[in-house]
């Protein structure tokens, strides 16, 4: 196991400490999570795809969207985004709703099967993750939720937020 105790762990200059190599692990690591996420969400009440899942989880986070600001936050075209949810509405998991403002523009809403069946996934999920967990030791795992934090805060500084600018005017003026 790489320990990712930090800068001023000296375990952390061995070879295949720096920064690719646990990039690569990290990869391997992500690709099991990933098979772990998807088995789990596939034993759900109702089998539905990635794309589906995050078009339900979007509309979790942010209920009311209309088909344009989906088809945007999902990074899909709109006729493959209107598709994906015809079918989730044929399942009974979305509803539309004329926007209360403007007749022209339609409101996606979960339905209460929708809400259950993401709660169905997020459940299994939990658990999957939770028994790999189990399985780890409790230093490994203190390590990890450490690692994870660190990660995070890193990332956190290295990217700017469209609602945290970075000082730079990205019109270009001063």
């Amino acid at each position: 196991m790489t320990d990712l105790g930090g800068p001023g762990d000296p375990r952390a200059r061995r070879p295949g400490d720096g920064p690719q190599a646990v990039a690569a692990q990290i990869a391997d690591a992500v690709e099991s999570l990933t098979a772990l996420w998807s088995v789990a969400a596939q034993d759900a009440s109702l089998r539905l795809s990635l794309h589906q899942l995050r078009a339900l989880r979007t509309l979790e986070a942010a209920p009311g969207l209309n088909l344009t600001a989906l088809a945007d936050r999902l990074d899909i075209g709109l006729p493959t985004a209107s598709r994906l949810c015809d079918r989730l509405a044929a399942a009974g998991l979305l509803e539309r709703a004329p926007h209360p403002d403007t007749r022209r523009e339609v409101q996606l809403w979960l339905t209460t099967h929708g809400q259950h069946v993401l709660g169905d996934v997020a459940g299994r999920r939990a658990q999957a993750l939770a028994t790999a967990l189990a399985a780890m030791e409790p230093a490994e795992r203190v390590a990890l939720r450490r690692g994870l934090r660190g990660f995070l805060a890193a990332r956190d500084a290295e990217i700017p937020r469209d609602d945290e600018p970075d000082g730079t005017d990205p019109t270009g003026g001063p």
